[in-house]
């Protein structure tokens, strides 16, 4: 396949010209190892949320084998008890740097595997890979609380970790339905998961107050947005509540108040929400205004610092930064197997709260 067929669909004014989404690619490409793993970038760590987060960007570009190989690597690499590790340095398996499970980077995997099968129509890949979402996601929900939300993570002895992060949970209410639209398609209905994805979206949507306070964090913003529990109206109001607290004009997103600091995921993710909520004007305008964090290799910084010295910082180039703004270009672009994922549309919504007699 050319390069002009695998990115000719990421091609966005202002955003990324064929030329450059194909070195943004072959800058992901060049930090992936031999043996699947995709690190933030060669000789930093991997963590599993944004090793999928990469191969979800090469499977929109149209490398397919690449991706298949970061997944491989989560099933080699998975825990008995379907977890992986928070950080394995360098994407060394035998180098674990934290023995933390995180719940949130343990569902992200749905995700990443449905968005392959929509992209491939792989069925061999989704056999193979079922027993390790279906792991992951019962290790996951083993950390649900009664009132929906999903615990943070288990400690290295295996503590759990009952406190909830609204940003975590939004993200794993997305896999879950991911994972819902895997069980369907092997037609292997799984009614718990229903349950729990209808008590997750219930909390995520009218109790903030199950979750640990971290609303000076931008992700808690737009996150609920993202993951698909808030959306029309609410999603409106909830986005415009804050628009002027966490974006910068002809900068992008703040990732954490009242620090003086945009950064490039937060930025793109905030776009793939706008574009989820219909707004792809606005979309396309935060994405146009981190080409500023475009490095000549093609990559992107992490962040800016737009205040004082004002300089790029920290001074890392990271393949889930790049990949991110691969993927919020593809659903922009209308590529097919991004927008199924992201627009949620067909996505499985498990048991409505309202019906589960939550409150």
């Amino acid at each position: 396949m050319t390069t002009s067929r695998r990115t000719d669909h990421l091609v966005l004014p202002g955003v990324l010209t064929a030329e450059q989404a194909a070195q943004t690619v072959a800058g992901i490409l060049a930090a992936q190892r031999e043996d699947g793993a995709i690190p933030w970038f060669r000789g930093h760590h991997l963590d599993p949320w944004d090793h999928t987060e990469a191969a979800m960007a090469l499977d929109a570009a149209g490398e397919h084998e690449a991706a298949a190989r970061a997944y491989a690597w989560l099933a080699r690499h998975q825990n008995d008890d379907g977890s992986w590790y928070a950080a394995y340095h360098d994407g060394d398996a035998d180098n674990v740097t934290d023995h933390g499970r995180e719940s949130n980077f343990c569902a992200y995997i749905a995700v990443g595997v449905w968005h392959h099968y929509l992209t491939t129509g792989d069925e061999a890949f989704l056999d193979r890979m079922w027993p390790s979402v279906f792991a992951a996601v019962e290790f996951v929900l083993g950390l649900q609380q009664p009132g929906g939300q999903i615990g943070w993570k288990r400690e290295p002895d295996g503590t759990a970790v009952n406190d909830a992060l609204l940003t975590g949970s939004s993200s794993i209410h997305h896999a879950l339905r991911c994972a819902l639209a895997i069980a369907e398609e092997r037609e292997e209905l799984q009614p718990d998961w229903e349950l729990a994805t209808g008590a997750l979206a219930h909390a995520i949507r009218h109790h903030p107050e199950r979750f640990l306070d971290k609303d000076h964090y931008s992700m808690d913003w737009y996150y609920p947005v993202l993951g698909g529990a808030v959306t029309g109206a609410e999603a409106k109001a909830r986005i415009e509540s804050r628009w002027d607290d966490f974006v910068v004009p002809a900068l992008g997103v703040r990732c954490v108040l009242p620090n003086p600091w945009v950064t490039g995921g937060e930025s793109c993710e905030l776009a793939l929400a706008l574009w989820a909520m219909g707004e792809s004007d606005r979309a396309l305008e935060i994405l146009q205004s981190i080409g500023h964090l475009r490095a000549e290799d093609g990559m992107y910084w992490t962040g800016y610092v737009f205040e004082g010295e004002r300089a790029m910082w920290p001074e890392e180039l990271t393949t889930w930064t790049a990949g991110s703004l691969l993927l919020a270009v593809a659903a922009l672009g209308g590529d097919e197997a991004t927008t199924a994922v992201f627009g949620g549309e067909r996505l499985p919504r498990g048991l409505a709260g309202d019906c589960c007699g939550l409150v």
